[in-house]
């Protein structure tokens, strides 16, 4: 018999069921991925921490390849959209607009890159212009600190959400089929 299992009621696990289910996708979807070996280590809400180790994406030197550290920073930041995107029950694909990146000190060690809206941003003036217009933008903050607590890299990202004309969250789609699977 057939069981119909629906997403948690509880904000906190309903916020690990999309985390998991996305890292799933990713991995799944973008193939550099798996070979970076990139995990969501966190999501609040208000913040996201993807997680890297340096075995996999070191450069000639002992430290982190430059482009590693951007496309982590860079996932990153359009996770914590993605997220935020599905968590308000709409159907969005997210692009990355633009994006300006420093690295400022080199990494020696595994990293996380943590993404928080721009301080001149918020979710809910986001959410108000995507359901009218059918698009929004908004700045994300990323960085990868170094060991003494100063960034070594940081990234300022633009992204675009446009309205799917099937409004149904892949990931939330993917959660439920996940936990009806596992019953």
């Amino acid at each position: 018999m057939s069981q119909l299992l629906s997403l948690p009621a509880d904000a906190h696990a309903l916020r690990d069921v999309l985390r998991e289910a996305l890292e799933r996708e990713v991995l799944a979807d973008i193939p550099i991925t798996r070979a970076m070996q990139l995990r969501i280590v966190a999501w609040t809400g208000d913040s996201l921490s993807m997680a890297a180790p340096l075995a996999a994406n070191v450069n000639d030197k002992g430290c982190a390849f430059g482009g590693s550290l951007a496309s982590v920073l860079t996932l990153a930041g359009w996770a914590l959209v993605r997220l935020a995107v599905e968590r308000a029950g709409l159907g969005c694909d997210i692009y990355v607009q633009d994006s300006t990146i420093r690295y400022l000190l080199p990494v020696w060690n595994d990293f996380t890159a943590t993404a928080r809206l721009d301080s001149e941003d918020r979710f809910d003036d986001f959410f108000n212009v995507l359901r009218t217009r059918g698009k929004a933008r908004i700045t994300v903050r990323c960085a990868i600190p170094a060991p003494d607590g100063s960034v070594a890299t940081a990234l300022t990202a633009r992204f675009v959400a446009l309205v799917r004309s099937d409004p149904s969250p892949r990931s939330v789609d993917t959660a439920q089929s996940a936990a009806a699977t596992e019953a």
